[in-house]
């Protein structure tokens, strides 16, 4: 029987149903979509998923973790909050150092890395944090090496022991060190290593889902054949903290020198940010009012534009007072925070996460969320989020709850 036969069967079934009876629109439009998926349409029998259910109306969306079916969403995912432990993943950290000291061939070299990669139990197996974030964690051991390479994604390293190793991007050496932020933005050479004598440990983040799901996903490791070198790293063009010494001066832009580096569109030429520089920024201002849902905040930005440091990426880091407890937030953007200093819980959609130093906690996007301090010092909080992705596609959107409770929209 042909499709068309099959069509006008169909057709004739619905027709000689008695008028006075009424039909099942749905199961008779199932019933064409067999042959319709033939033919690579479908005839729509569904609302929008639950997932697309508007986020800002009094109860939200709440749709973590579950997996979309029907044909209007398929197989759509939904990341969950969730909490990874320093005392959990450290002790894989330790085990892979231990592997890579004995080994015949070092992990750096066939898999590239020598790290553990997150996975939010949501997203189905999918090494990714969020939607639009990968996040892994690397060790290092003295003399290990990643050759020099140059992707698609955007890429951070967040250094979580005193000694970070260094990053070579575009020439330019960055010796890294406690809460010290990296950047290898798209288009840059880089390579990174240890050349101390203990281990690194440090955090990297890319925007890698995001450049998947676009099928823009590239690395070229080749630097030899770009390059016409029989090196595997880069030389080093400028000393540590060069482009630091540039661009330190808040609000003032140097002029004699181009702020192209590597071929990416949209970059920031300050790679690498200090630790010891943001944690004193933030406690500077620590006697300010702050922010009622963020504390003391500050976004890390393209000096050259103000900015965020990548157009997809937004990098921030919080202070936290003794006891200080923001209040109830959710915004469009999902993201991640990684526990610098201090103790304390989040509460994400009614479950609370307790953290410590060096924690790493997923907040998905739409739910809400609230921060509370409970050590007797400072707790310092560094985040990585999507938010200047939905800001750039006009989708950034956030709410707060006041103090009776009443949900009211944030300034953007």
């Amino acid at each position: 029987m042909t499709l068309q036969q099959d069509s006008l069967r169909a057709t004739s079934s619905i027709q000689d149903s008695p008028v006075n009876q009424k039909i099942s629109a749905r199961e008779q439009m199932e019933a064409l979509n067999p042959e319709a998926k033939k033919l690579q349409f479908w005839i729509r029998t569904q609302k929008n998923a639950p997932a697309q259910e508007p986020w800002f109306s009094p109860v939200g969306a709440d749709d973590s973790g579950k997996l979309a079916s029907g044909q209007v969403a398929k197989n759509q995912l939904k990341a969950l909050p969730y909490r990874w432990r320093w005392s959990d993943y450290r002790p894989y950290l330790d085990k892979i150092s231990q592997i890579s000291a004995r080994a015949d061939v070092a992990p750096v070299e066939f898999a590239d890395r020598q790290s553990i990669v997150l996975m939010n139990p949501g997203l189905t197996e999918r090494i990714q944090v969020t939607n639009t974030i990968r996040c892994s964690i690397s060790i290092y051991n003295p003399g290990d090496i990643a050759p020099a390479h140059v992707h698609s994604p955007n890429a951070s390293r967040t250094i979580l022991t005193d000694n970070g190793g260094y990053t070579n991007i575009e020439g330019e050496r960055c010796e890294a060190r406690r809460g010290d932020v990296i950047l290898t933005p798209n288009g840059t050479w880089h390579d990174h290593g240890n050349d101390g004598v203990e281990p690194v440990i440090w955090i990297d983040t890319l925007d890698w889902p995001l450049m998947e799901y676009l099928d823009c996903a590239w690395v070229d490791q080749d630097y030899q054949r770009t390059f016409g070198t029989a090196e595997k790293i880069q030389p080093v063009k400028y000393v540590d903290g060069y482009s630091q010494k540039l661009y330190s001066n808040g609000g003032l832009r140097p002029t004699f020198v181009s702020h192209q580096r590597g071929f990416s569109q949209k970059l920031t030429p300050l790679f690498h940010y200090s630790g010891v520089e943001i944690r004193n920024a933030l406690i500077t201002l620590k006697d300010e009012a702050g922010d009622p849902y963020e504390g003391i905040s500050m976004e890390l930005v393209n000096p050259v534009n103000g900015e965020s440091v990548f157009p997809t990426l937004r990098y921030g880091a919080q202070l936290l007072r003794p006891s200080e407890a923001t209040r109830f937030k959710r915004e469009t953007s999902s993201s991640y925070f990684v526990v610098i200093q201090g103790e304390g819980y989040t509460e994400i959609n009614g479950q609370k996460f307790d953290w410590e130093p060096n924690d790493v906690i997923a907040i998905p996007n739409f739910l809400w969320r609230r921060h509370v301090n409970t050590s007797g010092g400072d707790a310092i909080l560094y985040t990585v989020s999507d938010a200047t992705l939905m800001r750039n596609i006009g989708q950034y959107r956030a709410q707060g709850k006041d103090l009776e409770g009443t949900v009211i929209q944030l300034d953007l």
